[in-house]
């Protein structure tokens, strides 16, 4: 239940700088593009080291109490199928029963794998965070998903979802032409792969103790009870 095509796109997102520009937004009648224009960058030698920093630098905005004695970590795609499902059939009752009663603190973090589109959402939810909507972007997201690389997230539509949460249209669009967050969104794929991250939906509870559980896949909520449920012992 993990989705793992397209690999080789995963793999080149950390050889580039994402630049995503606005093209033909001079009135309504015109229809916006989004681009991504790649420049190379160095690469670090070596394998990368994994350290707190991996699970926690370069995502969303902690959901939740900060300090709740267990975080979980998602790293997904916008349009992968199996994130998808787990949004819609296990994430609301986690939010619910661990997340709003503060024993949980949840992490979002890209891993781009399936195409431009996943990247272009990706940047879509940043910029929305800079008006302290980022949760509420990654919602409608998942929300109006139709499938894989067939037109669901084009440059409209994200921009139609921009305007259906409320956010300040231009502020979003100027965010989106100047590339704020490609770095943000360059270092959360490179921790994927330092986290030998295969696909996605992946899933990392931290404990209190620091202990790191690994999850593949839309898992039931059975199972993220479970784990849950051990680390708080923990706390208690």
């Amino acid at each position: 239940m993990i989705h793992g095509p397209s690999l080789a796109i995963g793999a080149g997102i950390s050889a580039v700088v994402l630049v995503i520009v606005f093209l033909s937004f001079d009135g309504i009648s015109n229809e916006p593009e989004l681009v991504m224009q790649p420049t190379p960058t160095i690469q670090p030698e070596g394998p990368a080291k994994v350290t707190m920093e991996t699970f926690l630098a370069n995502g969303s905005p902690i959901l939740g109490d900060s300090n709740a004695p267990v975080t979980l970590v998602e790293f997904g795609d916008y349009q992968c199928h199996f994130c998808n499902v787990f949004f819609h059939s296990t994430e609301g009752d986690i939010l619910k029963n661990y997340v709003e009663t503060g024993k949980v603190r949840m992490i979002f973090k890209d891993y781009n794998i399936i195409g431009t589109d996943s990247v272009n959402a990706s940047h879509g939810a940043h910029c929305a965070n800079d008006q302290g909507m980022f949760w509420e972007y990654h919602d409608i997201l998942y929300n109006n998903w139709t499938g894989e690389n067939n037109g669901w997230a084009s440059s409209e539509n994200l921009l139609r979802f921009a305007q259906e949460i409320g956010l300040d249209e231009d502020k979003w669009s100027e965010c989106m032409i100047s590339g704020d967050h490609s770095q943000t969104i360059v270092g959360s794929n490179d921790d994927a792969k330092a986290l030998e991250l295969t696909g996605t939906p992946a899933f990392f509870v931290i404990g209190p103790d620091g202990k790191v559980t690994r999850l593949f896949g839309a898992q039931p909520y059975e199972t993220f009870e479970r784990v849950f449920e051990t680390e708080l012992e923990k706390h208690s």
